[in-house]
């Protein structure tokens, strides 16, 4: 017998024995039905022989929805409760839950489920269904689950509204919303699609959602990818190829072919009281074609992504900080940076997309964070993906501050290691290109090694899109906090040097966030500031200047290539020639109507080392609260910059643990000593907000005595 403790068969039920007819009758005065002429869909073209299988909580609607999509398709519309379960016992729903009891229910309808067959209809499921496991397998094999997901206030405000106010199986101990929750992970189980209900919308609206998403899964063709400097047509490539490949081989980067998704303001509404990982969850899934990664994979990497490695379980918790301001802290990871968001997430991705019969070598360039994240993630693979993957990363060995390089060395595990470069990021960011695009090196690779190359910078879209989660989940929390309302603007301020950060703050944007400006901030190295501000990018001249914020020190900004090609609406001939251009003579200039359109998303300042560490003193006097050196980027920037009309979110990148000399010194504290632990030990010893980073003084406890490999800068 199937058993669920307090939780069993959901079906409805009221003191006065209400039917479900209530709900149906709800639903039904929503629209009025009339005879839909056979539509440009049609069964046969749409699903063939499969079923549309319609799932979700009692008063989502499935029954409504699932007859105008029936009529839409021209197909047979069926109705567990009513024309199978009524007629399979010969008897009412409340009836048979009147004769067997709480206890059987379940495994009742479960057994008529297994009876059950049908192909090219229709189906809407009892809201128990799900927890059914023989049955749901069995219906699935010739269907597509479409997860009608309505928010539990809405579903309780409906089921109040017919005096439902008890659901069968609840115990007395367990309250309406208890159950509703818990139902939640079995819908999850289960669906292929899933479709975002908002408490106002109408069901034809529902509907159309519903054949869009089933139209979506069954073509991929609709989610495809092209090289920023792509002048072929049909020369495109589907997301497992982008994360494998990484880099264009024309040198270019990928991006999706048609752009991002666009949520309704209803949609994202509907994530305002979900945690980081349900948003993270929703948003992937548009982004990621099932065909790629099937939803219930995406969420098993998202639970092992954002789980008990970070250290807060908001994930990415929005702070006050003054005035109209607030902190986005991106720094609760394994390795204290936002770089952990991506790197944590990335992996997983890489290891499910890779054939299971070839070896890879990812390679990465770091200035400083990435390093130590990708190490971090890629050993927290399984030990079967861990013998076929392995991890090189390449960073400045003067260029990176002494605990980050304390920690790059901690992090190195049997298939992670790190090499010093004597040069600068841009040299190493510029060797590993010309790996990738040297067939003396792959080829070799692959001939004696049998292994291939693959990227984990930020080049690699895998890397790039799960940053995109943060910035639209910081503004549903200021939502969710009262700040503001949805649709309110907000400014967005984030250090930025090669460009991925504020890149995935407006992808945010265009995937219907409200985000007003980003605002970009630079240190001494401020090559996009001058960028932003006149359409100029020159590096002739420029030398870059080591700072205190090293993750920023950065003069070739890879993602910008990504930008260009979005507002050149997809102009792969365009992004070459300016590319080109920047390779042979240093600088290239935006053209005017691009630049005004660059100057609608972003504006741009920059900070001196003496107002980065003036900032972290001023801010820790007045609050308690110590900000890393680039956060400290970001807030001197947004204070010039701000006109204070609308809330702004600064991207706190880094713990300030990972910077320790350049915060005890801003802190005015003149004993300085040169042994990283005992550098976050006088930290902490002032009991800073937040506190030091246990991550960071974990690794930097086990690893004192480790080494690492140094090399020359060479590009022969």
């Amino acid at each position: 017998m199937f058993h669920i403790v307090q939780y069993r068969s959901l079906r409805l039920v009221t003191q006065t024995r209400l039917s479900k007819m209530c709900l149906k009758l709800m639903f039904s005065r929503l629209v009025t039905f009339e005879r839909i002429s056979k539509s440009w869909f049609s069964s046969h073209s749409l699903i063939g022989n499969k079923n549309i299988i319609l799932m979700g909580p009692p008063g989502a609607g499935k029954t409504t929805v699932g007859r105008i999509v029936g009529q839409k398709l021209n197909c047979p519309v069926i109705d567990i409760d009513d024309d199978v379960l009524e007629t399979t016992w010969n008897m009412s729903v409340s009836e048979k839950l009147q004769d067997v009891g709480n206890e059987q229910f379940l495994e009742e309808e479960g057994k008529a489920l297994l009876k059950f067959s049908a192909s090219g209809s229709v189906i809407s499921l009892t809201g128990s269904n799900p927890m059914h496991t023989a049955g749901m397998q069995h219906v699935k094999r010739n269907g597509i689950v479409v997860y009608l997901d309505v928010p539990t206030t809405v579903i309780m405000s409906r089921l109040k509204s017919i005096k439902v106010d008890r659901i069968v199986g609840q115990g007395p101990a367990a309250s309406l919303k208890d159950i509703l929750q818990f139902r939640k992970q079995f819908y999850r189980r289960w669906y292929d699609v899933r479709v975002l209900c908002g408490g106002n919308m109408a069901p034809e609206v529902v509907a159309e959602k519903v054949l869009d998403a089933v139209k979506r899964y069954q073509n991929s063709e609709v989610d495809t990818y092209v090289s920023t400097r792509s002048t072929q047509k049909n020369s495109h490539k589907y997301f497992s190829d982008v994360v494998i490949e990484g880099l264009a081989s024309d040198g270019g980067l990928f991006v999706p072919e048609r752009g991002l998704p666009e949520l309704t303001a209803e949609e994202w509404q509907t994530l305002v009281e979900a945690t980081y990982a349900e948003r993270a969850q929703v948003i992937l899934e548009r982004c990621i074609h099932p065909a790629d990664i099937p939803a219930s994979k995406l969420r098993e990497m998202i639970g092992t992504a954002y789980g008990e490695n970070f250290t807060c379980s908001k994930i990415a918790p929005v702070r006050h900080l003054t005035g109209n301001q607030f902190l986005l802290e991106l720094f609760h990871g394994p390795t204290a940076s936002f770089k952990d968001f991506a790197l944590q997430m990335m992996p997983h991705i890489f290891a499910y997309c890779i054939p299971r019969s070839c070896n890879y070598l990812v390679l990465v360039a770091t200035s400083g964070d990435t390093g130590s994240a990708v190490l971090d993630g890629f050993s927290r693979l399984h030990d079967t993906d861990k013998q076929r993957i392995a991890v090189l990363s390449f960073f400045p060995e003067d260029g990176v501050s002494p605990i980050q390089k304390s920690q790059m060395i901690g992090c190195q595990k049997e298939n992670a290691w790190s090499v010093g470069v004597r040069s600068d990021f841009d040299f190493c960011q510029t060797a590993m290109k010309k790996i990738f695009t040297n067939s003396d090196y792959t080829g070799y690779l692959t001939v004696e090694y049998g292994t291939a190359l693959a990227a984990a910078n930020s080049i690699n879209w895998a890397r790039l899109l799960p940053q995109v989660v943060y910035h639209a989940s910081a503004y549903l929390d200021l939502v969710h906090q009262g700040i503001i309302a949805f649709g309110d603007p907000v400014d967005i301020c984030i250090p930025t040097g090669n460009f991925g950060n504020i890149l995935a703050a407006l992808y945010a944007k265009m995937m219907g966030i409200p985000i007003r400006k980003c605002i970009c901030a630079s240190n001494e190295n401020n090559v996009l500031t001058d960028f932003i501000r006149t359409g100029l990018y020159d590096l002739r001249g420029r030398k870059l200047v080591p700072t205190f914020s090293p993750a920023v020190d950065i003069l070739k900004s890879s993602n910008l290539e990504r930008y260009l090609h979005l507002i050149a609406d997809g102009d792969g001939q365009l992004v070459t020639q300016l590319y080109n251009q920047l390779e042979n003579q240093g600088h290239f200039q935006l053209r005017e109507d691009l630049l005004e359109k660059l100057q609608q998303d972003l504006v741009a300042g920059w900070c001196s080392e003496e107002d980065c560490l003036a900032v972290i003193h001023s801010v820790y006097s007045t609050t308690g609260y110590i900000l890393d050196t680039h956060t400290a980027v970001a807030k001197v920037v947004a204070d010039r910059l701000q006109d204070r009309t609308c809330p702004i979110i600064i991207s706190s990148t880094a713990h300030y643990s990972k910077f320790a000399p350049a915060i005890l010194r801003a802190l005015r504290i003149t004993e300085i000593k040169q042994n990283p632990l005992s550098q976050l030990h006088l930290l902490s010893s002032y009991s800073p907000l937040p506190p030091v980073h246990w991550g960071l003084l974990e690794t930097l406890k086990k690893n004192e005595n480790e080494g690492h490999r140094v090399c020359a800068a060479d590009l022969n």
